[in-house]
């Protein structure tokens, strides 16, 4: 009796994204910080996992990103990287470590890579960060960039409101978007720009466009996790849909499993050995 092979799963990569772009593909994203959710959503198809520094938030309970370090988000994406089969695992590198030294960039892009296997990194600005995506690709590791709301710079900005508004932060954004192109990086996030600009950016680039806030016109969409799935129930942005609302459903499995116990219900001579 013949068997039929299996087939096998396609690595998405760097590459694949350009393919996607090139022939208007929308590009799929969500955030993933430990195995079993990182297994559910490779096994659903995503295109590409961000092991996002949001684990400082949903993962951690901190206010900001800024807390989390680099040792903690080799631990998240090495825990992701066990689980996935198909996606493009990117990682975010975390507050300080890599701001203003690119040989710093540099070395803690390479102990992302080799700790955790991942894939690519990601990092927050613009013009600023130049030297060190340079330096970075240079080592053979890929570098998706960060532009409009950078949550790592929330101090400086003060608010999460809506970046690049005004006609002198939108040009910097586009200017910084293109530097970004021209010193390597496969793909660039915006975060919580209009609409508008987010479209023009993605026609002016050739390499994909991924949006969070940043309307349709983009070549892809990416969420935190937690928040899509209704598990964080707190937040709450114009551009956030929820698919599932597993807050609700896990606290009322939790409170009948409680229920159980307490009438001794739970195990039943079925569930005892």
């Amino acid at each position: 009796m013949s068997v039929t092979p299996i087939k096998p799963v396609k690595r998405v990569t760097v590459h694949t994204l350009e393919e996607m772009k090139q022939r208007g593909e929308k590009i799929s994203m969500l955030t993933a910080y430990d195995f079993s959710l990182a297994k559910i959503v490779d096994d659903a198809n995503i295109d590409v996992i961000l092991v996002g520094d949001s684990a400082s938030n949903v993962m951690a309970g901190h206010e900001t990103t800024l807390p989390i370090t680099l040792d903690q988000m080799i631990y998240h994406a090495s825990s992701v990287i066990r689980a996935v089969k198909r996606a493009l695992v990117v990682v975010d590198l975390p507050f300080g470590s890599y701001q203003g030294n690119s040989k710093e960039a540099l070395n803690s892009s390479i102990r992302i890579m080799k700790e955790s296997g991942a894939h690519a990194i990601k990092l927050e600005g613009g013009e600023e960060v130049t030297e060190s995506v340079k330096r970075i690709i240079s080592a053979g590791v890929p570098v998706m960039g960060h532009l409009g709301l950078t949550p790592q710079s929330i101090y400086k900005f003060g608010t999460y409101a809506v970046r690049a508004v005004e006609k002198e932060e939108a040009d910097k954004l586009l200017r910084d978007a293109k530097i970004l192109e021209d010193a390597g990086c496969f793909a660039l996030v915006l975060e919580k720009i209009p609409a508008e600009l987010a479209t023009q950016v993605a026609q002016m680039l050739t390499i994909p466009v991924i949006g969070i806030g940043a309307g349709s016109g983009v070549d892809g969409q990416v969420l935190v996790l937690h928040d899509m799935l209704g598990i964080n129930k707190d937040f709450s942005p114009r551009f956030m849909r929820r698919y599932l609302n597993l807050y609700e459903e896990i606290k009322t499995g939790v409170e009948q499993y409680i229920s159980d116990v307490k009438a001794k219900d739970f195990p039943n001579e079925g569930e005892q050995y």
